[in-house]
């Protein structure tokens, strides 16, 4: 790859210690802790705040103890609390509370990613990171020598504060983080593609004003009809506490009508078939019903070659059995973020690349096998009649949805229950993705 000629550079545009592109919760995470340890970090986001996110906005006990980890206050106005699970399917309608556990909080949270991730991105500077809005990382800048990334080109946009708005420009760092997202412009640009053997998911969601909207319960549906059959995924209805309710659904592709499914349809089918007082209507709809890839598995590795570390969506950090992507998100930057102080205080650059490489395998050690877990869940329910089965089978036996419950949302205890201690030996022994 051709190093990129480097466009004139302004007095503010600083070097840092380490350049994290993408300030969602992956990337405002990494920020967090990278500059908790006193590093000099530049957080570069290619939108500017309040800005909107595809996501169903329901935030399950591992994500929330990520956010009282960073000292975020989740009992200010706009949080709303739930208490479990309630799982509609095969005529039945239960709810499960989440598990009461030593590692986790018993209680779950929701907030609409319009403000969830400047929430995230305002304690990242608060924490002394550096962000700049409305930088659209373009490429990656190589040194000749290594091939190692050593700082990104950028596109500052036209209405942007400063002098350099309008203008290409670059920034130069020791190590940059990819916290991009699925599209993760600056792995690509790397040589790092995604993986076709690991799943894909898409969710569509949309917002209704309800009066179910101060639920005390996350609902997810888990029978998805589409004429006949019986499609791999589920919907949610997540309240949000402010008049409204977020309504989606999600698809795996490992069903044979995934590419050909107009997800938009499906979800305005779906809720014709609810009953009208809960108002999940078209009048009733305030946003637009729109769509996000969900890259589950590890989809994309390694997740760290040549001064480039991957977080969250970049590096396909979604939990397959369950579609959730903001806790991993969060897990995965302190993980990194740890991984990289850690580099960074090593005297020779052969003893950082020492630490650096072991990322991949961090990550593999805590996510791998029950990664892998998942992997063969949804190739399982993918197939013609599995999830017809589970549904009718299982949902009649609470025991038997409590564990499922944990599986799923990946919560136990190391030295936990019976329960927790399968789940845990199942996600030792598998093979790690």
């Amino acid at each position: 790859m051709t190093v990129p000629a480097a466009p004139q550079r302004s007095l503010a545009e600083a070097d840092a210690d380490v350049i994290v592109v993408g300030a969602g919760p992956a990337g405002s995470t990494t920020a967090f802790h990278l500059a908790q340890a006193g590093l000099n970090v530049l957080l570069l986001e290619k939108t500017t705040f309040p800005r909107e996110k595809v996501c169903g906005d329901g935030l399950t006990p591992r994500a929330v103890k990520q956010l009282i980890a960073m000292g975020i206050d989740i009992n200010a106005p706009g949080w709303v609390r739930n208490k479990g699970l309630r799982v509609v399917g095969g005529g039945l309608r239960f709810e499960l509370d989440w598990p009461e556990l030593s590692s986790y909080p018993d209680f779950g949270l929701v907030r609409t990613r319009q403000d969830f991730d400047e929430i995230l991105a305002d304690n990242a500077v608060r924490g002394g990171v550096r962000l700049l809005q409305g930088v659209n990382v373009t490429g990656p800048i190589l040194d000749e020598r290594s091939g190692h990334i050593v700082g990104v080109t950028a596109r500052v946009a036209d209405g942007s504060d400063g002098p350099s708005a309008g203008r290409t420009v670059t920034y130069r760092s020791r190590l940059v983080v990819a916290a991009d997202g699925n599209s993760t412009r600056v792995s690509l640009a790397m040589g790092l593609h995604k993986r076709e053997d690991r799943p894909m998911g898409v969710a569509v969601r949309t917002y209704f004003t309800s009066p179910r909207h101060d639920d005390d319960y996350l609902e997810t549906w888990l029978e998805l009809w589409d004429g006949d059959q019986l499609l791999p995924g589920y919907g949610w209805i997540f309240g949000v506490g402010d008049g409204t309710s977020n309504v989606g659904l999600g698809l795996l592709n490992t069903s044979d009508s995934f590419k050909g499914m107009d997800y938009r349809d499906l979800l305005k089918r779906w809720v014709k078939n609810m009953p009208p007082e809960w108002g999940y209507t078209e009048e009733n709809m305030t946003t637009p019903i729109r769509g996000a890839a969900l890259p589950m598995a590890f989809n994309r590795q390694p997740h760290y070659t040549r001064g480039l570390v991957l977080v969250g969506d970049a590096g396909g950090m979604i939990n397959p059995f369950n579609g959730e992507g903001i806790a991993y998100a969060m897990e995965t930057g302190q993980i990194a973020a740890e991984t990289i102080v850690q580099a960074l205080a090593r005297p020779t650059p052969a003893q950082r690349e020492r630490v650096l490489r072991a990322y991949p395998q961090i990550l593999k050690d805590a996510y791998g096998g029950y990664f892998t877990l998942g992997r063969g869940f949804v190739e399982l329910i993918g197939r013609r009649g599995v999830m017809n089965f589970a549904t009718r089978h299982a949902l009649p036996h609470p025991s038997l949805m409590r564990f499922a419950l944990k599986l799923l949302a990946n919560l136990t205890d190391r030295r936990g229950d019976a329960s927790d201690r399968i789940i845990n030996a199942l996600s030792k022994v598998a093979p790690p993705a």
